[in-house]
């Protein structure tokens, strides 16, 4: 197993191991050196190709399993002829929904039973892309080729993709993450305003569409289910493999060293591949590989579920918001819940006398949908910032200083005091280095020759907080430290981050580290999902830390201490946390083209105390370029007679290329969380949650026609008989 391990320095006085500290941060950078920029520790290996992910882990006797997807969008199977396929060169089997191993239908995700994971159990076909074979052989060319011949027919059943928020089988959203809000009386003061806005807004089906399609390798050794697997979270991933074949916890071990990307795709129960690669190790007694082709991934893996969205907001002419009653509803499989909370960010945004939130789930024959970077707060926010600045426009007023003058001091909904709430440091700062203050706020008023010129912005927050994690330490006899922990670096550098965690809550130099992670072995831990993976891991890691140095002394070497968040957790007051963003745009649009540019993005954010200037700055320059490519790009499409996805290559599903992606700029404001240890919060996800908005807001104000519907496409904002 890659351990990432550095080369320990031995103990000497030049760095003695520090005497015992159970202290929260102190706000002094100790010699771990949390807040200093430093390259990643496997940037060498996967700049040289030496790094090892799921697919390329070389292994003995391994047989390749290719998927067979349905054709139909609904119906049943009616027959699988497989005589051609058992007889073409290195073909092992064919396991169908009458030879492949049961499954517990109780197996699902935090939102209950999940059909998305009940692979080749009966004849149904729920919706389009459904897997309905595997097809194993010697190579995944034998495979491949092996699968094309399989004949499958089908008896096609009329099928449901509609989605709207008038859809007759729209129904209350599930209650997951609380209750829809009632604060005052939302109409009376909708009523009583004197300028308001009622609109709706609109957001596709969108991808994850990470760089590395999904691969998994399954096998069995000593009555023990081995698996390599590209997924966010190796020890939630067990604990439902476990569950999904009624094995003991045990007996199943999920590795995934190197994650090529994942932005929620990899982090819903167990993807197609890996139950499919399970059953057949089961039913062939060898290693068996199962890795997607990009098309597969697009069918077969969870996407973010379209939203539609209506938001009215009223408020007074000096532009104190009476009113905000968001209505909000999504998409779901007819196979399993889920819920899109698209709402999260009116809760606690702004101050208003009412505000109300609504969520509508809307049961459909798609894919079951679950979370895609920034699930719920980045359509949420769309629709919501897209609503505020609607309302400057009608005011008349700067919509940096509507933001302003409705600054909460309790979170609106709830009553909870913030923990720490930083917005308008953002906005101000951010507000000063884009030059804000210059901006002319009526709209089409600048050009460069053909092109139109327009500024927007927006502001967001997005929860933080920790999630119960376990980890152990070890004094080794040479001086180095081995932590070890479930976490997964899915690319986010975790591996680097955690590296210095550690070190400065052991007070020795991080060369003294040595850690193991993406284990499911290593002990239960919560995912690389949400924006908490970091912020979990290091709140285990530093009490374990704290615990060994209390334990040293003159103890014997080596010496394991081991412990688990979950009391520390809940022994938090409950308040309001959150990490806060204020995203700048400037673009360009050619009304005789439709073409729209973003020429410059800007986000200041407050993220909590910074592990690492470095990898946190690009991790929130990458979270823009996905709001970008949300913004103009990316859209989820239907064949409305088939129902069947048309766009399941990365040339149909467009996201952002080099050439789409401007100056942009992400920087920090101070902060810290009073509640971490270490004073942390989470980073990825809020860099994309603001990012549409704002650009959409830049769009309008270049043009002076509103966006609701996202991409904004060429087709959408192309004028007749464009004039300047």
């Amino acid at each position: 197993m890659n351990t990432s391990s550095t080369s320990a320095a031995p103990a000497t006085a030049a760095h003695p191991v520090a005497g015992p500290s159970t202290a929260p941060w102190d706000g002094v950078a100790h010699p771990g050196a949390m807040g200093v920029a430093r390259p990643r520790i496997e940037g060498p290996g996967k700049a040289t190709g030496s790094v090892r992910y799921a697919a390329d882990e070389p292994m003995t006797d391994l047989a390749y399993g290719w998927v067979v997807t349905s054709t139909v969008s609904r119906g049943r199977i009616r027959a699988i002829d497989s005589s051609a396929v058992h007889g073409m060169p290195g073909v092992l089997g064919v396991l169908d929904h009458h030879n492949a191993p049961r499954l517990n239908l109780e197996a699902g995700s935090f939102f209950g039973p999940d059909g998305g994971m009940h692979l080749l159990q009966n004849d149904e076909v729920p919706h389009s892309g459904r897997p309905v074979a595997l097809v194993v052989a010697e190579t995944m060319e034998q495979a491949r080729s092996a699968a094309a011949a399989l004949r499958v027919t089908y008896h096609e059943e009329p099928y449901d993709a509609d989605f709207s928020l008038e859809h007759p089988a729209a129904r209350p959203a599930t209650s997951f993450f609380g209750e829809d809000a009632t604060v005052g009386d939302v109409e009376a003061e909708l009523a009583a305003s004197a300028v308001a806005v009622d609109e709706r807004y609109v957001t596709p089906e969108q991808h994850g569409a990470a760089m590395e399609p999904h691969s998994a390798t399954a096998w069995w050794e000593d009555e023990r289910l081995q698996i390599i697997d590209s997924n966010q979270g190796p020890f939630l991933v067990a604990m439902t493999v476990a569950t999904l074949f009624s094995l003991d916890p045990k007996q199943v071990r999920v590795r995934s060293q190197h994650v090529g990307g994942g932005f929620g795709s990899k982090s819903g129960g167990c993807g197609p591949q890996l139950i499919l690669a399970v059953m057949a190790t089961t039913v062939l007694g060898r290693p068996v590989r199962v890795t997607l082709s990009r098309n597969q991934v697009f069918l077969t893996v969870s996407m973010r579920p379209a939203t539609d969205q209506r938001v009215r907001i009223g408020a007074d002419t000096d532009g104190s918001l009476r009113a905000i009653d968001h209505e909000s509803a999504f998409e779901v499989s007819k196979l399993a819940d889920y819920l899109e909370n698209c709402t999260e960010l009116t809760n606690t945004l702004y101050a208003a006398t009412a505000i109300r939130t609504r969520r509508t789930a809307v049961p459909i024959d798609i894919l079951p949908p679950y979370s895609v970077r920034g699930p719920g707060t980045a359509p949420g926010s769309f629709a919501l910032e897209s609503a505020m600045d609607e309302l400057a426009e009608r005011l008349g007023m700067d919509p940096l200083e509507l933001r302003l003058r409705n600054e909460p001091t309790v979170g609106p909904v709830s009553g909870l005091p913030f923990s720490r709430r930083n917005l308008v440091a953002c906005l101000h700062e951010g507000a000063r280095r884009f030059g804000w203050a210059t901006r002319d706020h009526r709209p089409r008023t600048r050009t460069e020759g053909c092109l139109l010129v327009g500024t927007g912005m927006a502001a967001t927050s997005f929860s933080a907080g920790a999630l119960p994690a376990s980890a152990s330490i070890t004094a080794e006899t040479d001086g180095a430290f081995t932590v070890a922990i479930g976490a997964s670096d899915i690319g986010t550098g975790a591996r680097t981050a955690l590296t210095a965690v550690a070190a400065e809550a052991l007070r020795v130099d991080p060369e003294r580290i040595r850690l193991l992670i993406a284990d499911s072995d290593l002990g239960p831990t919560w995912n690389a999902s949400g924006s908490r993976g970091t912020t979990s891991w290091s709140w285990a890691i530093t009490e374990a830390a704290a615990k060994l140095r209390s334990q040293l002394g003159d103890a014997t070497l080596p010496l394991t201490v081991s412990c688990d968040t979950t009391e520390s957790l809940g022994a938090l007051p409950p308040m309001e946390r959150h990490s806060y963003s204020a995203v700048f745009c400037q673009v360009t649009v050619d009304p005789a083209t439709g073409e729209v540019r973003v020429r410059r993005l800007l986000g200041m954010f407050a993220v909590g105390r910074v592990i690492n200037p470095l990898l946190a700055r690009s991790q929130l320059v990458g979270g823009m370029v996905m709001g970008l490519s949300i913004a103009l790009h990316e859209e989820g499409a239907r064949d409305p007679a088939t129902g069947r996805h048309i766009t399941t290559d990365l040339a149909g599903y467009h996201i952002a290329a080099h050439a789409d992606i401007p100056d942009i700029e992400a920087d920090f404001v101070p902060d810290y969380e009073p509640g971490d240890p270490s004073g942390l919060k989470g980073v990825g996800e809020i860099g994309t949650v603001g990012t549409a908005a704002a650009i959409a807001n830049a769009v309008w104000h270049a043009t002076g026609r509103r966006q609701r519907t996202l991409p904004i496409r060429p087709d959408r904002v192309i004028e007749e008989q464009p004039t300047s």
